[in-house]
């Protein structure tokens, strides 16, 4: 694993190795920026303190497995040696779409969920891993609402549900009790779709499938994280549905991108990836495309790994001097503001 200066992070390791929930971000002071950071420094790391796997260090952080993965292709994902040195997700891009409600971006196995800001606060947005479904069980797309809300659910199977799990050798009851063997996990969240789409929690058979596409097109979610959503958000509140594996967004006059793979199922070739990219990068800059690193961009649409990476930066933009009134009969002057 490339590591950009082990020496220069070990604050960062002292500082997030008891993080317990490190999904909340304050959202930038520029409404037109997108990019969220939860850490300071670029590549925040943990050290295992234990023999493990990556999705045991995944649960720990609230990540998902597939997102923890990808971050660390140089690490064995069933055998984290005690000591070694594991990279952690720092920045996003928000997806592109309206800064309310929930957000599902299910190419990169993750919610959004914005709260409403408290009065005299800054705003925030909550940031969850959660698994899709799998190539055969396709995750809805398109703007819903939660229409439900149910502690401890009773799950009642699908025939088609029963059906495969027969075949497979794992008959179901007709009714599954609520318990730690639940699927539903003890919070659910029903979704206006036709079909019987939740949002819901997992069974303790379940928790190392977070952020994977396993589901039979639910979204699942690790146990803590849905307690804090289903106690978060009221019925009726909006919930868009994106698949967007590339996200271009702004922190600072510099401008970023997000490249996440395709889907199980599905597959875009380079070309195709950098079509859609410089789309996002000229919608980005007002219609324009700027003069960026093109060895940059092709490497993160190589690379895939789900980590924003800077392509441009431009000058700040200055302040405008504002008129003001110099007095009855004057032409008017001007002051700067401070």
């Amino acid at each position: 694993m490339k590591v950009r200066s082990l020496f220069a992070c070990s604050i960062v390791l002292s500082a997030i190795g008891g993080i317990a929930n490190a999904t909340t971000y304050t959202l930038p002071e520029n409404s037109n920026d997108s990019v969220i950071t939860q850490f300071h420094d670029d590549v925040p790391l943990t050290r295992v303190e234990q023999n493990e796997t990556l999705p045991d260090v995944a649960r720990r952080f609230l990540l998902g497995q597939t997102e923890i993965v990808r971050l660390n292709p140089d690490v064995d994902r069933w055998q984290v040696k005690k000591d070694e040195i594991v990279r952690l997700s720092n920045r996003r891009i928000l997806p592109d779409t309206p800064h309310e409600g929930i957000t599902l971006n299910i190419a990169e196995y993750r919610m959004y969920y914005y709260p409403p800001t408290q009065k005299g606060g800054a705003p925030q947005v909550m940031s969850y891993a959660h698994g899709i479904g799998r190539q055969d069980w396709k995750t809805p797309l398109g703007k819903t609402s939660i229409v439900q809300k149910v502690k401890d659910p009773a799950w009642h199977p699908p025939e088609s549900i029963r059906r495969e799990h027969a075949a497979n050798g794992d008959p179901l009851p007709a009714v599954v009790q609520p318990g730690p063997h639940n699927p539903l996990g003890a919070y659910m969240l029903h979704l206006a779709v036709p079909g019987g789409y939740l949002i819901h929690g997992t069974d303790i058979d379940k928790i190392y499938g977070i952020g994977m596409q396993i589901t039979h097109g639910c979204v699942r979610m690790y146990p803590e994280d849905i307690e804090a959503l289903y106690n978060s958000v009221p019925v009726g509140t909006p919930v868009y549905m994106v698949k967007q594996p590339i996200k271009v967004g702004w922190l600072d006059n510099t401008l970023y991108i997000e490249a996440h793979p395709d889907l199980e199922g599905e597959e875009t070739t380079l070309e195709q990836k950098l079509d859609v990219a410089l789309k996002l990068i000229q919608k980005a800059d007002s219609q324009n495309m700027p003069e960026f690193d093109r060895g940059v961009l092709k490497q993160a649409l190589t690379v895939l790994d789900g980590n924003p990476v800077a392509l441009y930066q431009r000058l700040p933009q200055k302040a405008l001097p504002v008129p003001v009134p110099t007095g009855h009969g004057s032409k008017g002057g001007y002051y700067h503001g401070v």
